[in-house]
């Protein structure tokens, strides 16, 4: 199985990175655009790995309260572009804490630096003058494992498992 640790986004900022990806295609940009269902933020990609249990068992160690994630900006590797987030240190700690859960308990991951983009369009066919980002804003609630896998039209991407967020308990 192919695997990686995700944050699954809210359909207001899909909405969001569609509108974007529209405004990308009206300018020419060409290539292979994320399909809506596949937009998600990797934490760590693990890569062939044999079963999910272990990684939800490492998953599960890893906690935190809920936490604001913002789009701003947006950029390219090469010929991928993709969008940027408003610096936070949560969403660091997060990242930090899943990784080390994953090397705790041996499962190999990619090691690159975090560095917290959504991929909209692979493969571009040419460059584009700049490109604004609708905002949009959600809050992080939930981790999740997910499997990808190859199919006609692309990847598909399938939830293994989640963490939820540790919500304070309110007195009474």
């Amino acid at each position: 199985m192919r695997l990686f640790i995700a944050i699954l986004l809210s359909n207001e900022m899909k909405e969001a990175l569609i509108e974007t990806q529209n405004a990308m295609y009206d300018r020419g940009l060409r290539g292979n655009y994320s399909l809506e269902e596949n937009l998600h933020l990797t934490l760590a990609f693990i890569g062939d790995f044999p079963e999910a249990e272990p990684v939800l068992d490492a998953l599960s160690t890893v906690t935190f309260t809920p936490f604001a994630l913002t789009l701003e900006g947006i950029g390219r590797f090469g010929d991928l572009w993709w969008a940027g987030l408003r610096d936070s240190a949560a969403l660091n700690a997060v990242a930090r804490r899943v990784r080390r859960a994953l090397a705790e308990n041996d499962i190999p991951y990619d090691r690159k630096r975090f560095s917290p983009h959504i991929t909209l369009l692979r493969k571009a066919t040419r460059d584009a003058a700049w490109i604004g980002i609708e905002p949009a804003a959600m809050q992080v609630e939930a981790l999740s494992l997910m499997r990808s896998d190859r199919g006609k039209r692309g990847m598909i991407y399938t939830e293994l498992g989640r963490i939820e967020a540790e919500t304070p308990d309110k007195e009474m």
